[in-house]
């Protein structure tokens, strides 16, 4: 990946309309059912959980937004001191730079300044198939993360004029790789969702921990061609394609792996309805580099700070004192969701 791609990548995303327009993550048709009897106090109320092996004070994940070209060193060094300060965890954008050029290693080098939260590497699935696997490790131990994301993004790369267009047996390397790091590999897609079928064969393949990275935000397709000079006034079928974040993840969360929702969560509520549908941990990107845009690392922390508060006021109003009991929350399926849900029942 280009450092011209990468840092065009970063100007889209924070100035342009980047999001899916008709299609949405279908959280709308999560309907919470209000306990006017709580019994529970706010500042008693846990958001903890454990993610990768460390704890988490709150269930959030900086998903991968930067990696690999040097304007993004100081965003990545700030978001890695907000994960520490927030007590979340963090996921680095494409190591790939990485593999073309060892000494590029600079960017993602941030465990120094976040000791004490899960940090993930990031390859995808089409570059970590064609190279040794100690090259992948090495991915991973240089940085000392906690995991590797592999991420799937097939839609993004055919949306691309240089983009991959061979997509080769990842099923076969994953197999490998989670024999070399047991428990350490997510994987991830980019904004098109994860089916209950490729959960399943993901899980066979050895894979513990899934990122649904569904539809509703974020649509890649979009922000590729409106890099290859498509007029930000058009819009084609292929800007809404994928799977609905909570479509996907209502599909995977019964596989009985650790799963990440991410793909257009924006608030504390949203997280708050991802937890009780089978999620382990949010994650969230767009809005994380908009924060960052307009406020730095004051911002991100501000922007975290919003949406924890507005988690724990929906624990409180739905009564649940901890992570635990929320996921014990049975919500009502409305609407275009309840749909995906009985598709194969």
């Amino acid at each position: 990946m280009s450092q011209g791609r990468k840092n065009e990548h970063l100007k889209i995303c924070a100035e342009m309309d980047v999001e899916f327009r008709d299609k949405t993550t279908l959280l709308e048709h999560v309907q919470l059912i209000h306990a006017a009897l709580a019994e529970i106090s706010y500042d008693e109320i846990s958001t903890e959980t454990r993610f990768m092996g460390r704890t988490l004070r709150a269930p959030l994940l900086i998903s991968a937004i930067s990696g690999g070209v040097q304007s993004a060193q100081a965003l990545n060094r700030d978001l890695a001191k907000a994960a520490q300060k927030l007590g979340i965890g963090f996921c680095l954008g494409s190591q790939r730079p990485m593999l073309d050029d060892p000494k590029r290693i600079g960017s993602y080098q941030v465990r120094r300044y976040a000791p004490d939260v899960p940090i993930l590497g990031n390859i995808g699935i089409q570059q970590a198939a064609e190279v040794p696997l100690k090259d992948i490790e090495r991915l991973v131990t240089s940085v000392e993360a906690d995991g590797l994301a592999v991420h799937l993004n097939p839609a993004q790369e055919l949306s691309q004029a240089e983009g991959d267009k061979r997509f080769p047996d990842g099923c076969a390397m994953l197999r490998k790789l989670t024999k070399r790091l047991p428990g350490r590999i997510m994987v991830k897609e980019t904004g098109c969702g994860i089916s209950r079928e490729v959960g399943a064969t993901l899980k066979r393949a050895g894979v513990q921990v899934l990122d649904t990275a569904g539809a509703g935000g974020t649509s890649w397709t979009r922000v590729e061609r409106l890099r290859s000079g498509m007029k930000p006034s058009e819009r084609t079928w292929l800007d809404e394609w994928g799977i609905p974040t909570a479509a996907s993840l209502m599909d995977i969360a019964p596989l009985g792996l650790t799963t990440v929702a991410s793909g257009g969560l924006r608030t504390g509520n949203d997280a708050a309805k991802c937890l009780l549908l089978g999620a382990d941990v949010c994650g969230m990107a767009l809005p994380v580099l908009r924060a960052y845009s307009k406020g730095g690392y004051n911002g991100v922390l501000s922007f975290f700070h919003g949406v924890i508060r507005e988690l724990k006021t929906v624990m409180l109003l739905v009564g649940a004192k901890d992570i635990a009991a929320l996921k014990r929350h049975k919500p009502v399926i409305t609407g275009e969701l309840k749909a995906w849900v009985n598709r194969k029942r």
